[in-house]
């Protein structure tokens, strides 16, 4: 490649992100950290309502603690299964994507784009194309911070 077609390709990239720019939206950082904010706020505000509510019932607070993340993650699945989630994501943004819900939705999603191809090989393969890693790196991370526990224990 000679130098005059290095120059040529220099300016075409050039004029080409000159152009996209004037296309790309600006991003409303204020407007969406307060959207985030809000949202998630008032996904735990609910959350904690919740919990108090299994605990008046008569619950202690660790298993209320667990009834109300079993109540965001098959909220969030149900969400993502009826297509909404994605909807309330744009949205919300990262006030929706954080919580546990965020978790839930990026199993289900990919295993709900695969449907098509089987259980197994589309559902099953992709369940956890996004939380197998995740998955696996907190359990061997809890595995060794339990055995150092252990050997310092004794």
């Amino acid at each position: 490649m000679t130098a005059d077609n290095k120059q040529k390709k220099k300016q075409v990239a050039k004029a080409y992100e000159k152009y996209t720019k004037q296309f790309t939206p600006k991003p409303k950082y204020f407007t969406n950290s307060l959207k985030a904010f809000l949202i998630g706020g008032l996904i735990c505000a609910v959350s904690l309502w919740i919990e108090n509510r299994f605990i008046a019932a008569g619950s202690d607070e660790k298993d209320a603690a667990v009834y109300v993340v079993i109540i965001l993650v098959m909220t969030a699945q149900l969400l993502t299964g009826i297509g909404w989630f994605d909807t309330i994501g744009k949205y919300a943004g990262a006030g929706v994507i954080v919580p546990i819900t965020g978790f839930a939705n990026s199993m289900v999603a990919p295993a709900i784009e695969y449907k098509k191809e089987g259980i197994v090989l589309g559902v099953g393969a992709k369940l956890f194309s996004l939380a197998g890693p995740v998955l696996v790196s907190g359990i061997t991370l809890s595995m060794i911070i339990g055995i150092v526990y252990w050997v310092i224990g004794k």
